[in-house]
């Protein structure tokens, strides 16, 4: 391809032409140009995913084309899973709030859902909740927080990871309530936590703004709990092949740990999870 076409598919915001154009089969000149354009929208969609998918910042790659949906996710009765997927919530400036123990599968169930919503060509923006707490306390002190408000204008959803894992100051706590107050009925956010609602107030000190953030949250709000213990935990003995080994008692004692640690203990169920292993282990 000569220069001057190359500089003319530029002017015309051809990304892609000049890098496709041999490649394409002639039958006719309609159907060229069709096939053409046609490759040069697919992937200019293309790029525009992988840099929705960049801008988000999601800490792995886990989508929901390997998420385990299993019974111990409990929907709410105005939605289930083909619903949530579908990410009419997002249409609807609606929240989804998944809560349960560490391990029980919400980051990932947020991130996939992030994903897909990067792929229908929304805007998303993953933080850990702690870290966006870090990041507008430094934006305060250095005079920057209507400039960092800012950058969520044109978001369409925003994942807050790991509500509850660490307290706030008083001041975070302001901060990011203001935040989600300017995202009321205007974004859709995900937010996933340990800690049902009325445990709250350990990690937002001021009760009345603990009531007034989750209000907030709640009215346009799909609520998911994900019972049971870390499936982290439990598979990770059961691929080792080392479940039998450590015995019943010293399993659940693991186990009840762990639990301890995450603030929501499931001790009911971890007799049966050595039980049940123990049985496959014998097949």
């Amino acid at each position: 391809m000569s220069e001057s076409i190359r500089s003319m598919c530029k002017s015309l915001r051809l990304a892609y032409v000049s890098e496709i154009y041999e490649n394409i089969p002639f039958d006719s000149p309609v159907q060229y140009l069709e096939a053409l354009f046609k490759e040069e929208f697919r992937l200019r969609e293309k790029a525009k995913v992988q840099r929705l998918i960049k801008n988000a910042k999601f800490l792995d790659s886990k989508s929901l084309s390997n998420y385990e949906w299993n019974e111990r996710i409990r929907f709410p009765t105005h939605i289930d899973k083909e619903g949530l997927t579908s990410l009419d919530f997002i249409k609807q400036k609606q929240n989804v709030v998944l809560i349960g123990s560490p391990g029980t599968g919400k980051s990932h169930l947020a991130t996939g859902l992030g994903r897909k919503a990067c792929e229908m060509g929304y805007e998303v923006r993953f933080y850990r909740v702690s870290l966006l707490i870090e990041q507008l306390e430094q934006a305060l002190k250095q005079d920057k927080l209507p400039s960092f408000r800012k950058r969520f204008e044109k978001v369409d959803l925003i994942i807050l990871d790991e509500m509850g894992y660490l307290p706030f100051s008083k001041e975070g706590s302001e901060l990011l309530f203001q935040l989600i107050a300017d995202w009321y009925e205007q974004k859709s956010l995900i937010i996933t936590s340990n800690l049902e609602f009325s445990q709250w107030n350990r990690i937002f000190i001021d009760s009345r703004l603990t009531a007034a953030l989750v209000d907030r949250l709640i009215h346009h709000a799909h609520v998911l709990t994900f019972n049971g213990g870390s499936y982290r935990l439990s598979t990770h003995y059961l691929r080792l092949g080392k479940l039998n080994r450590l015995g019943g008692k010293t399993l659940q004692k693991v186990l009840r740990s762990y639990a301890l640690f995450s603030c929501k203990i499931h001790v009911p169920a971890i007799p049966y999870i050595y039980v049940w292993s123990e049985r496959v282990q014998r097949q």
